[in-house]
């Protein structure tokens, strides 16, 4: 009796449809298939903590397909999904701009479950009821991204709480792709604010979406407490003032988060002009994003030209400026 309210997929699934494509046939015959399953679940045995009498939709779920442009999860391994879906986004125009959000997180590579686990909450998949993700498998994506959001300045939201899914006993989706434990970032990665974008449309989302842009030299760089510490030069010049004042332009100190472990091939050399982009939280310029100045690369001319002539858009990813909208 007990099997039925199991997490049904587990990690180790295989055979011809491959792993992704065998987890959703186990989920779905687990839920849909099996002989007196659907009749005699408890379909309010776990309840989300803030929802309460597990009535959590405002209106009528219905299935949709997942469209082209949700980028977060249209190539997650099934085609459909439910909205409203399981952080009350009633409509698709809000769930799929929630969810652009968490597209930066996802190349960041922190750990191999992290679509599965965005997506069961984001897109979640067409059943006859919803399944949440297991406690378990939340644990181990936050343990394993929570370090590089919080190198952007970004702690784990609290929508995202793990306290608030379901234990492995109950019926869940669990661990399924990746290691059950926090995938250490590997020693030699380069840094994540030493990742650099090579077409011009990257970086002008990275600059469009952070509080502050600046062409500097850097005068000295020191490291304490697990982060570099860059001194800008006196000159520089503010390609975008955002949030900073007077004083944070005349003395700017930016400074890089976890990164004492990891190179950034940028500052090997000191020399030259950089650009830099970053966010000002508590007080503290965090740097997100540095690129050598290159007067002669034509993908940074048009962008830093496109900025300076055109307002950003709205659209803002988790990890470079804005957070949760």
């Amino acid at each position: 009796a007990g099997g039925g309210r199991r997490a049904v997929l587990m990690s180790q699934v295989g055979g011809p449809l491959g792993g992704r494509g065998m987890a959703l046939l186990a989920l779905a015959l687990a839920l849909v298939g099996s002989p007196g399953g659907g009749q005699h679940y408890d379909y309010y045995g776990w309840q989300p903590e803030s929802l309460p009498h597990g009535r959590f939709y405002g209106r009528e779920p219905q299935c949709l397909d997942i469209p082209p442009d949700m980028q977060l999860c249209h190539d997650v391994g099934y085609k459909r999904m439910r909205l409203p879906n399981l952080l009350e986004h009633e409509t698709m125009a809000e769930a799929k701009q929630q969810a652009s959000s968490w597209v930066p997180l996802l190349a960041k590579q922190c750990h191999t479950d992290t679509q599965l686990f965005l997506c069961s909450l984001f897109a979640p998949v067409c059943l006859d009821r919803p399944v949440y993700p297991c406690r378990s498998l939340c644990e181990v994506v936050r343990d394993s991204c929570a370090p590089v959001m919080e190198s952007y300045g970004f702690p784990w939201p609290e929508m995202l709480h793990c306290g608030k899914f379901p234990s492995d006993h109950e019926l869940c989706i669990a661990v399924q792709f990746g290691n059950s434990k926090a995938t250490p970032p590997p020693v030699s990665k380069i840094c994540t604010q030493c990742e650099m974008e090579h077409k011009a449309d990257g970086i002008m989302e990275q600059m469009c979406s952070s509080d502050f842009v600046v062409k500097m030299r850097i005068k000295e760089m020191t490291e304490e407490n697990g982060e570099r510490r860059l001194v800008a030069a006196q000159k520089k010049k503010v390609l975008k003032l955002g949030p900073l004042k007077r004083k944070d332009t005349k003395k700017m100190v930016l400074h890089m988060r976890n990164t004492s472990t990891c190179p950034c091939p940028q500052l090997d050399s000191l020399s030259g002009s950089f650009l830099v982009m970053g966010r000002k939280v508590g007080g503290r310029l965090l740097l997100l994003a540095i690129y050598p100045w290159q007067k002669h690369n034509k993908e940074m001319k048009f962008a830093v030209k496109f900025m300076l002539s055109y307002p950003c858009p709205l659209y803002h990813p988790l990890l470079y400026g804005a957070g949760q909208h």
